[in-house]
């Protein structure tokens, strides 16, 4: 199945700014018409929907715009994109570790003043 630019945008969840920004930066390249309209297929579907992991996920713009350029470079790339997805998935551990310790610091705290409340409260 093809999409229109609009019709993409909606199953994304793109906007068509977005989507067109996207394209300029070389991150998603759609096919195109004879009348040079944009057409998107299910891997790009998929592709942008990886494109936001990503970006949710905290990888810098111009990992992402290197991700996308060695993806389109085909299969002699594997290693590398393994390599960089490898080391992010890094990064996001370390990150919910950090993450982890704050909220056992906040659940000490929250547990502090329980207790003082319900000490308060009996005086």
């Amino acid at each position: 199945m093809k999409y229109s630019i609009g019709e993409f945008s909606q199953k994304t969840g793109l906007g068509i700014h977005t989507l067109r920004y996207y394209e300029h930066e070389g991150l998603i390249l759609p096919e195109r018409t004879a009348a040079n309209r944009r057409r998107y297929s299910e891997r790009d579907v998929a592709w942008a929907a990886f494109l936001l992991r990503l970006k949710e996920t905290g990888m810098p713009i111009r990992e992402i715009r290197r991700y996308a350029t060695l993806r389109a470079e085909g299969d002699s790339t594997l290693l590398v994109r393994m390599e960089m997805l490898t080391a992010h998935h890094a990064n996001l551990a370390a990150e919910l570790d950090r993450l982890h310790a704050h909220m056992e610091a906040l659940d000490a705290k929250i547990a502090f003043y329980r207790t003082a409340i319900v000490e308060r409260d009996k005086a």
